[in-house]
């Protein structure tokens, strides 16, 4: 048991060695939050599905835009933003953070709320193969103009493709 689970460690930890974080490398990625991994104050079912692109403008540096769909408690809400990601050193690990603007139906009715975030994340690239990764990152989507009300912090996985 000791040797699969050693084995199953040096695999995740030499999945960074194929890291594409140089100048020039585009990148388009779709990810999923929510599912009772994510907490705010809204009771109810919550589930975030985003997809984005970017481009590496430096070596480390990915500016990124994003396009989303949330769903939490009855409301949905959809999402434009634009953001920066900074890798570490090749090795996967990335501090990144967005700046959105969320339009909300606030329970399917006729008023709508006109929301915007800014969303800090820390994650890790775990490489499957030279272009293809998974990422998961902790997030925190502060609401600026409805913070005690939108604010939520979590846990999000993306599928990456780097080339």
């Amino acid at each position: 048991m000791k040797k699969l689970i050693l084995s199953l460690l040096f695999a995740v930890v030499s999945m960074g060695a194929f890291a594409q974080f140089e100048k020039g490398t585009k990148y388009v990625n779709a990810s999923l939050s929510g599912f009772g991994l994510s907490y705010s104050k809204v009771p109810g079912f919550c589930m975030n599905i985003e997809a984005g692109g970017g481009y590496f403008i430096a070596n480390n540096w990915m500016l990124k835009g994003l396009i989303g769909w949330e769903h939490t408690g009855g409301a949905n809400e959809f999402n434009l933003g634009a953001g920066a990601r900074y890798y570490v050193k090749d090795n996967g690990l990335f501090f990144g953070g967005d700046v959105r603007y969320g339009l909300n139906n606030a329970g399917g009715g006729a008023e709508t709320a006109h929301n915007a975030y800014l969303a800090p994340e820390v994650g890790y690239c775990f490489y499957l193969n030279d272009h293809v990764s998974i990422e998961p990152s902790l997030y925190v989507d502060m609401c600026l103009n409805h913070f005690k009300d939108f604010t939520k912090v979590g846990l999000k996985l993306s599928f990456g493709y780097y080339f």
